[in-house]
């Protein structure tokens, strides 16, 4: 499977944003966007003309691509099954995302990144509904609980990115018991409350070219 092996922090770059791909690097001033906020490559620098229409769309694409760590492949598959579906093509696709086991991981605060949480779940220390899941894709229902398993309690990649976890912080269509843990996928979230800093309607514009 084609899987992205350079640097995470040229993605940032390239869309001029932080997408948090590094975990709590992305948090300090060895961020690269802090000392270098312009795209990677010879012509980053360079003045150019203003952005197309296409490109603008490019880009919001490309964003949400990287942010949940996908391949052209893979994110357009999914848009192909969101816009079979009833209702708005793009909010559907990110609510979709939103269910992916690797963002929930992420989201829960068991991983300091997505790319962090998809190689803990390839690893196999996590279970769903009380049985070992290691495929990062699973798209997660209403009810399903997701638990550190007991052999990976004590791993210091689990309980450091949990100490950046505030009760307060927590996402509404999620639930997380500390002392335990384990996590709770409650609902399908809204559009409204998804912390994602892309348009979506920008992709479906893209796609529908």
């Amino acid at each position: 499977m084609a899987r992205y092996i350079d640097a995470s922090c040229k993605l940032c770059r390239r869309e001029r944003q932080k997408l948090f791909l590094k975990g709590t690097k992305c948090f300090t001033e060895k961020c690269p966007l802090e000392r270098r906020n312009y795209p990677p490559g010879p012509h980053g620098q360079s003045r150019r003309q203003k952005v197309s229409e296409y490109g603008v769309q490019l880009r919001e694409k490309q964003k949400i691509r990287r942010l949940y760590g996908l391949m052209e492949t893979q994110f357009r598959n999914y848009f192909e099954k969101a816009l079979s579906q009833t209702g708005k093509t793009g909010e559907i696709l990110v609510k979709t995302l939103e269910r992916r086991f690797d963002n929930v991981v992420y989201r829960l605060g068991f991983a300091a990144s997505r790319k962090a949480a998809r190689q803990l779940i390839r690893h196999g220390h996590f279970s769903v509904n009380s049985e070992l899941c290691n495929v990062p894709s699973l798209l997660l229902n209403a009810g399903d609980v997701i638990q550190v398993n007991e052999r990976s309690r004590k791993l210091d990649a689990i309980h450091s990115s949990m100490k950046r976890m505030k009760d307060n912080t927590m996402l509404p269509w999620l639930s997380l018991d500390k002392a335990n843990l384990l996590g709770t996928f409650l609902q399908v979230p809204e559009r409204a409350d998804i912390p994602l800093p892309a348009n979506e309607q920008l992709v479906v514009e893209l796609y529908s070219k």
